[in-house]
């Protein structure tokens, strides 16, 4: 007979118990930012180690809830916050007006400043924004110091370039393909301790905070979490963890008295070191950001033409030395495009940029487009080898027993009739390839989508950038597809 009576006993001591009691508290951060933040231990990739990644633990034991990281890209935070991926997020999140006027901003619990890494051999040359004049200024978008930067593309003439991670603009200072980082100075600290020919220039441009935030309407959450800041601050715990990350200074000791002194009230944004603009919204981020949609539109736009351009030339000559061929040509160009295909474009984007910089150093958009085109070329070699080898066998015995040559054959008999085959998916290829040029962002290419997240994060919303970037994506693709079908039929016409 079964024990029924165990069921509601089994379901009570469940409920009771600790486990039970409080959900995990998921925060979330962006692994990529790397030490002394957030990073993956190196000597067990499964677990976080980082400042904020001890915080985040301080936290979760003082509401008596187990921390569960939850991974985010950085530039995404925000609105994962909003969507409520997460209960908290940190991880070098910055303080500003536009993130108060959207999310719940806890006590500011670090301070940072904002310096210039350059080359060695540079020191004395760029020292100062200023000074930068004419030159490639790399940092991380979506920060205090991209606000910065682009503030200083109109009044000192430099060029800001957007990364989506820490480390590779340091990684293209020491290459030369930028002449200066602007970033927080841990960050700045910890990438001249692993480059050589990198030095800080020790005037500061900027001050920040650190802050936890939180999804809007979770004030009692929020309140819990200043609270445990406030009190790790007063009994030292705060200044252990950072200490142990060597990143605690006389900064910090300013910074948790003078948090301590107005309590709860510094959650009003009054600690703000660096006054920034107040965000737009609707109608009015829409205007102001239109312009810089359109040409990055018109950058989306050339890449794609110029790599599909290129990408159907090396295809077309890829899938004619595959059918014509010999057995060792033939057998090179199947492990090209067996390779091509059978791995990720962005890791194809990553190695043409990056990995290869010890050899060619690329400009990024020539990396793009060659990336890009490299990749597609192997599709298009495909869908040409099948139209050339659709091309019924009579015509060719016919062409051959006329005495036109292989060449004759292909240019007048053999590839008019291919190329109409292969029209349609040519077409489908390069709308996906219009789309596939928002991964080139990788490389600091600011296309249309790098855009629309530049603008989104300015502005604390998706939809209206989003939208804006779906319209522009279809105003470029839709032409072609039109154009694609009135080809087909006026080619059907002039066949029958």
């Amino acid at each position: 007979m079964p024990n029924h009576w165990l069921t509601p006993l089994v379901a009570l001591l469940l409920a009771a118990s600790p486990a039970a009691a409080q959900a995990p508290l998921r925060w979330g951060a962006d692994a990529e930012g790397g030490a002394p933040l957030v990073e993956a231990d190196p000597r067990d990739p499964s677990r976080m180690v980082g400042f904020d990644v001890e915080i985040a633990e301080l936290i979760a034991r003082a509401l008596g809830r187990s921390p569960q990281f939850v991974q985010v890209a950085f530039t995404s935070l925000d609105q994962s916050a909003l969507r409520g991926d997460f209960d908290i997020g940190l991880g070098g999140i910055e303080d500003s007006p536009a993130r108060r006027q959207t999310l719940g901003v806890s006590v500011p619990y670090f301070e940072f400043r904002e310096v210039l890494t350059v080359r060695e051999s540079d020191r004395s040359r760029y020292h100062s924004l200023a000074s930068l004049r004419g030159t490639r200024v790399a940092t991380l978008g979506g920060t205090l110091a991209y606000d910065l930067l682009r503030r200083a593309e109109q009044t000192e003439g430099l060029t800001a370039v957007s990364y989506d991670d820490d480390v590779h603009p340091y990684d293209d200072l020491a290459l030369g393909r930028v002449d200066a980082v602007l970033l927080d100075h841990i960050l700045a600290e910890r990438a001249v301790g692993r480059t050589k020919g990198l030095v800080i220039q020790p005037e500061e441009l900027a001050v920040g905070h650190y802050v936890v935030v939180t999804a809007p309407g979770q004030a009692a959450l929020l309140a819990a979490v200043n609270r445990v800041l406030l009190a790790a601050m007063a009994d030292g715990r705060l200044e252990q963890i950072f200490r142990r990350w060597k990143v605690w200074n006389d900064d910090q000791t300013a910074l948790h008295e003078r948090v301590r002194a107005q309590g709860m009230s510094a959650v009003g944004g009054s600690l703000l070191a660096t006054a920034a603009a107040t965000p737009v919204r609707g109608r009015e981020a829409l205007v102001r950001f239109t312009p810089q949609l359109l040409r990055a539109a018109v950058v989306t736009l050339v890449l794609s033409c110029a790599a599909m351009g290129l990408a159907v030339l090396l295809g077309v000559l890829i899938a004619t030395g595959r059918v014509y061929g010999g057995r060792l040509m033939r057998g090179a160009l199947l492990v090209y495009v067996e390779v091509v295909r059978g791995t990720p474009v962005l890791l194809q984007l990553f190695l043409m940029y990056y990995g290869f910089a010890g050899v060619v150093r690329l400009p990024a958009f020539v990396a793009a487009l060659l990336g890009l085109a490299l990749n597609y070329a192997a599709y298009e070699s495909e869908i040409y080898r099948s139209a050339l080898q659709a091309i019924p066998q009579g015509q060719l015995d016919a062409a051959r027993m006329l005495g036109f040559s292989r060449w004759q054959t292909l240019r007048l008999i053999r590839g008019p009739q291919a190329l109409r085959l292969a029209l349609a998916p040519m077409t489908n290829d390069f709308v996906a390839l219009l789309k596939d040029s928002s991964l080139v962002s990788v490389l600091t290419v600011v296309e249309l989508t790098k855009q629309t997240q530049i603008m989104a994060t300015n502005i604390g919303s998706w939809l209206v950038p989003g939208l804006a970037c779906g319209t522009l994506y279809l105003l470029m693709s839709l032409p072609l597809s039109h154009l694609a079908r009135r080809l087909e039929t006026r080619w059907k016409l002039e066949g029958a």
